[in-house]
Parts: C-alpha cells; structure tokens; sequence
C-alpha cells in the first residue's frame, strides 16, 4: 500500500501550522504597530521577514486582508490601511467602551505581582520614549494595556479588543514625537497604576479612557495634517 496519502496528508497540516504561526506573527506585528499606515508587503517579504515559505505567508496575508488590516494594492501586493476620520472616530468610541470595561473589571482582579509587571513595562516605554525609539514604545505598550485587561477574566472581550487593535496598531505611530514630548500616556499609565494597586475600578476605567481619548485628539490632528498636506 502506498504512503502518498499519507504524506501528503502530513506535509498539508504542516503548512497550516506554519500559515498559523505566520497569521499569528503578522497579527502581532500589526497589532503592536511594527508597520506604518500606507506600508507595502509583498508575500516574498513578508515570508523572508517571518522565515517561512511564500505559501504560509501568503495565507496570512489572505487572512489578515479578510480582516481588513491589509488591504489589497495589487495582485502580489498589500497595504496597511490608512484609517479614515469616520473609521478612526467608530474604532474610538467602540474602544473606550470596551476598554473601559476590561479595565473597570480587571481591578478586581489585579494583584501587587501584577502591578509590579506593570511598572517593569512603563520603566521599558519610558526610556524608549526618552531615546526616540517609538517602535519600541509601541511594543511594550500593548504588552500594558492587554496585561490589564486579561486581568478583566473576560478572554472574549480582549478577543473583540484585540481585533480593534488590528486596525488602529499601525496608527499608533501618529501619536509620535507629541506623546513622548508632553507625556500624555505616561501620566495616564501611571494612573492607571495607583488605580489598579488601589483596586479603584472606576479609577482605572477613567485612565484607560483618558489615555484612549488623548490618543484620538493626536491621530485626529495627524488625518488633518495629512489631508491639509
């Protein structure tokens, strides 16, 4: 009897799980706004930068276009969306609801170890934001936020937040050089801190709020600048 079926069968669940390791990667990168608005990806750059073949990484890309965090630009190519006024405000206010939610219910739950991690991650945003190095701020920063909201129990709401996150990562970018320069973000997050060691759930929704809304006044003068320009 032949083994054909077999390996074949074998060889097609291993490029599922390398497409889902890829998906997964990508989203990620998205998420914590590795990639700029208007960034082109090519399937070939994309599997040289993840280290796989064109076929994981071109069924990432499909997925993460269904998803609308890529956009197609051509046929071998895809762009990071730019988002719009009308997406960014609907993204905005569909995330301080469910943000502030997650927050609210993660002060129930948060620990001294926690808010410890919590501290170590600021310690890690500010000196990136002290030496310029925004991308990196950006990485740990979602390593805060999605620390507290897991803290909420609720592993669906931070599924639903982390696809708002799909579409606003790469955005994120905008908030640079004002949010390092006036510090917005780091007094919200040092608030959010005292909150959360204080168990103040009303406290820590309204600085994840402020930190949300401060971020929407920048991206919202950043789309003036770039229409005007």
């Amino acid at each position: 009897m032949s083994d054909v079926p077999n390996e074949t069968a074998q060889v097609e669940r291993t490029m599922e799980r390398l497409g889902d390791a890829a998906y997964r990667e990508m989203k990620e990168r998205i998420i914590r706004g590795v990639y700029k608005p208007g960034h082109k990806l090519t399937v070939r750059a994309v599997a040289q930068d993840l280290d796989v073949s064109t076929t994981p990484a071109r069924d990432a890309i499909n997925r993460l276009t269904n998803e609308g965090a890529l956009v197609y630009a051509g046929p071998k190519t895809v762009v990071v969306p730019v988002l719009d006024a009308a997406a960014l405000r609907e993204i905005t206010l569909t995330r301080l609801a469910l943000e502030g939610l997650a927050s609210e219910q993660a002060a129930l739950h948060g620990t001294p170890e926690d808010v410890n991690k919590l501290r170590s991650l600021q310690a890690l945003i500010n000196v990136a934001l002290e030496e310029k190095r925004y991308a990196e701020a950006l990485w740990h920063n979602k390593e805060f936020h999605f620390l507290i909201y897991r803290l909420s129990g609720f592993p669906h709401l931070v599924s639903i937040i982390e696809s708002l996150w799909l579409r606003i990562g790469p955005s994120l970018h905008n908030l640079y050089p004002e949010f390092a320069r006036e510090k917005y973000g780091v007094r919200n997050h040092e608030v959010a801190m005292e909150a959360l060691e204080e168990r103040d759930g009303a406290g820590l929704r309204a600085a994840m709020e402020n930190d949300i809304r401060d971020g929407y006044r920048r991206l919202k003068r950043a789309n003036q600048e770039r229409d005007e320009g």
